[in-house]
């Protein structure tokens, strides 16, 4: 079986890859995980100065999956060069950095200093978090503030770039083209969905934040519908997460039209979940005769 694919110039061993944010940069997961069997860990978000993300409480458990509200917290981009790169740079696996800010120059910052850094092989761009008040609401959800950001970080970048789009919008194949026609070399969606939890008993909200970010498999379908239509919409690749838990999730991304899959929030639940998911991709091709993963991409059928 061939598992490779190819995104934007870039070759992976399989499609599987960790969703920014549920995985550290990977140190947190190596005792349970071999991370030379991933396709690509994609980094928590790196900003260009340290950030100490939103109050407690910020977690909440709901039914069919979490809601979230750290607010990208995190060290900042010189820590992230000093400790995280090296690290992950002894395993046999693609580094992919997620980039978040407030401003543009702050993404473009984080951007040009990640340009010296050749053992990154992709950036992707957060202009989607819902639970940071500045900057991302705005870039995730007005196509023209998506359009002029992609942009400029392609003036700056030197890898390939990767818009992450945001679900809570009412046109996703429009996010989409905007962002292909600004120059992104590829997509990942969704990110999560705008939730919120109230404790009755002590009529209170769950979470310090108010709302989070809903992740897990209750957003699946909804994933899995925006994937199918960005992927209509647009020619370059999609980079699929929202639920997956298995291997049966992830092809049903490939087959809606994603190129790749990242696992989320499943890797609380079970550290292993990306090891499963490539497990049960695996076993799906050898069941059902396919001898390149690419076959399945966008092959689900009227």
């Amino acid at each position: 079986m061939n598992t490779q694919i190819t995104i934007a110039g870039v070759t992976f061993k399989n499609p599987v890859m960790t969703a920014s944010g549920t995985f550290g940069s990977g140190m947190e997961y190596a005792e349970f995980v071999d991370l030379n069997r991933l396709g690509a860990v994609v980094t928590k978000g790196v900003a260009n100065v340290p950030w100490p993300g939103n109050p407690t409480p910020r977690v909440a458990e709901v039914y069919g999956g979490m809601l979230n509200a750290i607010g990208l917290q995190n060290p900042g981009i010189d820590v992230f060069l000093e400790r995280d790169i090296p690290f992950l740079k002894q395993f046999d696996t693609k580094i992919i950095v997620n980039v978040c800010g407030r401003t543009v120059q702050d993404y473009v910052d984080v951007v040009e200093r990640l340009g010296d850094e050749p053992a990154v092989a992709m950036l992707e761009i957060n202009v989607s978090c819902p639970n940071v008040k500045e900057g991302a609401i705005a870039f995730g959800q007005n196509a023209d503030a998506l359009s002029g950001i992609t942009r400029e970080i392609k003036r700056h970048a030197r890898q390939p770039v990767i818009m992450k789009l945001s679900p809570n919008v009412t046109d996703i194949a429009k996010m989409a083209k905007a962002a292909e026609e600004a120059g992104a070399d590829a997509l990942s969606l969704i990110n999560t969905i705008t939730g919120m939890k109230i404790d009755i008993h002590k009529r209170k909200f769950a979470l310090a934040n108010r709302t989070g970010g809903l992740s897990g498999p209750a957003i699946k379908p909804i994933a899995v519908r925006m994937v199918y239509q960005a992927a209509r919409a647009v020619k370059i690749p999609i980079i699929g997460m929202g639920g997956i838990a298995n291997g049966e999730d992830a092809v049903e991304f490939l087959l809606a039209g994603a190129s790749a899959v990242s696992v989320g929030a499943m890797n609380f639940v079970d550290p292993c979940t990306t090891e499963v998911v490539l497990d049960g991709i695996e076993y799906y091709m050898r069941r059902h005769d396919v001898e390149n993963i690419s076959d399945l991409i966008g092959a689900v059928e009227d």
